[in-house]
């Protein structure tokens, strides 16, 4: 791949970033649109709130990028240093911008809210930068240039630091740089590990173009395939894509999910508006987490009912009416008990189709007969139910979220079939 490419480098400052008090999507989020823009992201960096570590970073940075992205430090408080070394980086002053001095007074008299002096000195910014409007919050973002390289300040709220690049930042560098065009397409896999995928591929991989790349994303016992094409002509790249794509569907057709870049709830819960089917669960080991997925996404109403969250066996049996008899024979991680839960839930909840799930998720709580990580799905509606045993063997965390993907991707297959 021969192209000219436009660098950036993204820098999160934060003290709380370090100890993983708080845990750094901004970035995530900046390369993606980045990425869309043509713009090709080569470095990440976490720093805290210290003026020798964020000189060390621009300096760092500026020599591999030609745009450096910050976010982070321009609060009201004592520890918010960006802007004051920002100032003494470029060799400025400080001084008070009258449009972000008027959007703190506005946002503050809005809410009826006395302002501090510390709240007013957010409007000043050094007098080396173009301000960036916060049409989000109180603090500006800045935009500076030095020796051929674009440095830009954020805010590290996630919702305005979104708003200046969506509204500024991306389109006001997609002016500066001529830059190539880079498309994706991705598709998600599940059933198959990476290392038999890739076994699986090998030869599509070899014969590739130069002006394509693919890459494994494996998460949660399912593998995403991203494919993308680098170029300057966006329909010559865009038709050279769409045909290795296609090929690259049809080898792992055993094992697709979709053929877009979504995660396996939004798998189901498109699939369940398509077909306008309701859904509920019963969930014993997972605590609501197959409820949590499916409805943190707008729409859910749709298609979801309802959960019961049936932690304790008499919560099994006294609303779910799972036989005392079932409990006290083959125990509450059992298949028997799953259908159970599934006919218990359909009746209560009113839905077409119930996914229930009980297992032990761990540290404790395993035996010889029923180890940490035994899991027992069961999907239904109202003439049949499937059922399937899993043994996960990993931490409480990840054992839940694997439940949760396996019982969903269990539920897309009984749908579909």
């Amino acid at each position: 791949m021969n192209q000219t490419f436009v660098y950036a480098s993204i820098i999160t400052i934060g003290d709380e970033l370090l100890i993983g008090q708080v845990i750094d999507t901004n970035s995530a989020w900046m390369a993606t649109e980045l990425n869309k823009a043509g713009i090709w992201v080569r470095r990440r960096v976490a720093i805290g709130d210290a003026r020798e570590e964020i000189i060390h970073a621009l300096n760092e940075e500026r020599n591999i990028a030609d745009i450096i992205l910050i976010t982070g430090g321009l609060g009201p408080t004592a520890d918010d240093i960006t802007k004051p070394v920002l100032c003494e980086y470029f060799g400025g002053k400080l001084v008070v911008d009258e449009g972000a001095l008027q959007n703190v007074q506005q946002i503050f008299a809005r809410f009826n809210r006395p302002m501090l002096a510390t709240n007013l000195k957010q409007a000043e910014v050094p007098d080396t930068c173009t301000v960036i409007d916060n049409k989000r919050g109180t603090a500006p973002g800045m935009w500076f240039e030095k020796e051929g390289k674009i440095y830009v300040s954020m805010p590290g709220v996630p919702h305005e630091m979104k708003g200046m690049m969506t509204d500024y930042v991306i389109p006001r560098l997609s002016g500066y740089y001529k830059m190539p065009f880079i498309v994706s397409r991705t598709l998600l896999t599940a059933g198959i590990g990476e290392s038999f995928l890739s076994e699986l591929i090998k030869n599509f991989e070899k014969d590739l173009p130069s002006s394509l790349k693919l890459a494994y994303l494996p998460n949660y016992g399912m593998v995403r395939l991203r494919l993308t094409g680098i170029g300057d002509k966006k329909e010559e790249i865009e038709t050279t894509l769409q045909q290795q794509f296609g090929l690259l569907k049809t080898l792992v057709a055993e094992y697709l999910v979709t053929d877009q870049d979504d995660a396996m709830h939004i798998v189901v819960s498109k699939l369940l508006k398509q077909q306008h089917k309701t859904l509920c669960t019963a969930e014993s080991c997972t605590g609501g987490y197959i409820a949590h997925l499916l409805t943190a996404e707008p729409g859910a109403s749709q298609f979801f009912t309802g959960s019961v969250v049936c932690y304790s066996n008499k919560i099994k049996e006294e609303v779910l009416g799972v036989s005392r008899q079932t409990l006290e024979t083959t125990g509450a991680v059992s298949e028997e008990t799953v259908r159970q839960m599934v006919k218990g839930a359909l009746a209560l909840l009113k839905a077409d189709y119930a996914v229930a799930v009980s297992g032990i998720m761990g540290p404790d709580g395993g035996s010889a007969d029923k180890p940490v990580g035994l899991v027992w799905v069961a999907i239904g509606n109202i003439e049949k139910t499937i059922t399937q045993q899993f043994n996960f063997r990993f931490d409480r965390g990840r054992n839940i979220e694997l439940t949760s993907n396996n019982a969903l991707n269990l539920l897309r297959k009984f749908i579909i079939s």
